[in-house]
């Protein structure tokens, strides 16, 4: 199966929604290669990178999950490179 390089970003703008996104996350976790969280106390908000090496539905499945959680923003970039077979 072809699967390519992404980076989902998200933006946590309340803890509560800490729980919900580490399980989806968690669903998700052989496709993910690394991850990378902020606590940015200042704005009182958290920013999480996750690089991911999945086919291309996957990896829209786990961005419109966390895009759905509230208080939660999320975007995706992709690498122009595809791969077969991982």
């Amino acid at each position: 199966m072809e699967t390519r390089i992404a980076v989902v970003g998200i933006i946590v703008e309340n803890p509560d929604s800490v729980e919900k996104l580490n399980s989806i996350l968690h669903d998700y976790g052989k496709y993910i290669i690394g991850r990378m969280g902020i606590p940015y106390h200042k704005r009182n908000v958290s920013i999480i990178s996750i690089v991911m090496d999945a086919p291309n539905d996957v990896i829209s499945a786990l961005s419109g999950k966390l895009g759905m959680l509230p208080n939660v923003s999320t975007k995706t970039v992709y690498s122009k490179l595809s791969f077969d077979g991982q």
